[in-house]
């Protein structure tokens, strides 16, 4: 088989970004009729799978030192099967195609620089661990007032206004709630009867 002209996998690829719908692969964790793709596979079951919608916002080619393999870096939206990507890329360019490596790189505002290895957690695993803080870059945070820091601590029901979220029916939570210095996350708080919010959990 001949190697794969590169401007056509870059093609190929921009064809496979935006939204999209994807056949979930049988070695997967999704379920259908309750029972784990991955469990029927491995007892040689086949089973029709419903596609999905998922978000491909980046899908980059570059050559490798085998013609055979190319680079990608994808970024997706959650869900999305990065093997099935491979293997639609194969398809679109008139054959097969799959994964020799996969890495995940970022999660959300969570990259690569906020990772540790497994031997620098063996040797010190508190040195790596994030500060709880660090949940105002995935949350909307509030940072509670003195007076109201200790009724978030006795996990108290509150009026969304103690908590300063006035009435922004847009705004509907999750949020974190930080002491008045915002060196502590005290808890997580989520939606509640009408005007009131309840705590998911509480830190103590």
């Amino acid at each position: 088989m001949d190697a794969p002209d590169l401007e056509a996998v870059r093609a190929a690829a921009r064809q496979l970004t935006g939204d999209l719908q994807q056949v979930p692969p049988m070695v997967s964790a999704k379920k259908v009729d309750g029972r784990r793709l991955h469990e029927l596979a491995r007892r040689g079951e086949v089973v029709e799978r419903a596609p999905v919608p998922v978000t491909v916002t980046r899908f980059d080619v570059e050559a490798t030192d085998d013609p055979m393999v190319v680079g990608a870096v994808v970024s997706c939206s959650a869900g999305t099967y990065v093997r099935v990507l491979a293997s639609d890329l194969g398809h679109a360019l008139g054959g097969g195609a799959h994964l020799v490596g996969l890495r995940r790189t970022a999660v959300g505002t969570f990259d690569l620089s906020d990772a540790a290895t497994l031997e620098q957690l063996e040797a010190d695993p508190s040195a790596h661990l994030l500060a709880p803080t660090s949940i105002e870059r995935v949350m909307s945070c509030v940072v509670a007032d003195p007076a109201v820091a200790g009724e978030v601590l006795h996990g108290r029901v509150l009026e969304r206004d103690r908590l300063g979220l006035g009435d922004d029916g847009d705004d509907t939570g999750p949020w974190a709630v930080l002491d008045p210095d915002r060196s502590r996350l005290l808890a997580v708080y989520t939606p509640h009867r009408e005007g009131t919010v309840k705590p998911a959990f509480v830190l103590s």
